[in-house]
């Protein structure tokens, strides 16, 4: 992935549409990111994922680069605010058309059920929810239920909650003193968040707790919060590293289950889980 070059925001001949193989490219096509192998850790932690294109732009050689917002980016309705932090741009060869049926993004508002991984992937078994929802993304989403991965931003998650979901599923690694690997689903008991006063927000921070204590003080609407959480093996140490436990790792296809089972029950209005 390129690095972020102003020289890209130039006024250039207008691109309409980029020939990729077979295929062509234009504004608010639907693609996956295949970064080049060797990249920087972002590179690694965007591969594979979708993402809408948002433009087109030159450099001044010429090169056409393909400016992109990830799907799954919940910040990325936010116009103008969100630049730069949200886009991304990418060679003609680091992206990957997808089928024109593809191409337009199912409503946000239209969901019902919101699933959010959360978690730092430079802490070790932390990058446990993160992971989670880049698998899910993977499989077949019920209609209805939007999957985000919300990583260590915490205001993009408060902002969420105030959609008004029916369900909040969070997915985060979970240290209760069980062995390494072990998924629980919890309901938190939000009555008990009343009268607790949030801290100061992290903008770049994650603390679930606090996100609940904030949204409600903000008087979100929050209908049934479930927590999919995993006991981590370690949480990356005071230099932290990237990638799960063995343990952890091999906990990620059952959490993946547990939640698809747990959002159709919730659709399906069962309280039996």
């Amino acid at each position: 992935m390129n690095e972020w070059e102003w020289q890209v925001l130039e006024d250039k001949t207008p691109v309409d549409r980029l020939i990729i193989g077979d295929a062509a490219i234009k504004v608010g096509d639907r693609v996956q990111l295949r970064p080049r192998k060797g990249g920087d850790v972002l590179d690694i932690a965007l591969a594979g994922q979708t993402a809408f294109v948002e433009s087109l732009q030159q450099d001044y050689e010429g090169k056409v680069h393909v400016c992109v917002v990830i799907e799954n980016d919940p910040g990325r309705d936010l116009g103008l605010l969100r630049q730069p932090g949200h886009r991304f741009f990418f060679d003609a060869d680091e992206v990957e058309p997808l089928p024109p049926e593809d191409a337009q993004p199912k409503p946000v508002q239209q969901a019902r059920i919101l699933v959010a991984g959360i978690g730092n992937i430079f802490l070790g078994d932390d990058g446990f929810g993160v992971e989670v929802v880049r698998r899910l993304s993977m499989n077949e989403i019920p209609a209805g239920v939007r999957v985000a991965d919300f990583g260590i931003r915490g205001l993009d998650l408060i902002y969420a909650l105030q959609d008004g979901y029916e369900a909040t599923i969070l997915v985060d690694a979970y240290p209760h003193g069980q062995p390494a690997g072990t998924v629980s689903l919890v309901e938190p008991d939000l009555e008990r968040l009343e009268g607790f006063q949030p801290e100061v927000m992290d903008a770049h921070g994650m603390n679930p707790l606090n996100v609940l204590r904030t949204a409600k003080a903000i008087n979100a609407k929050l209908n049934k919060v479930l927590l999919v959480g995993c006991e981590p093996a370690t949480l990356g140490g005071e230099e932290g590293h990237m990638g799960l436990s063995e343990p952890v790792q091999a906990a990620v296809e059952e959490a993946v289950k547990l939640i698809l089972s747990s959002a159709k029950k919730l659709l399906q209005g069962d309280s039996d889980r």
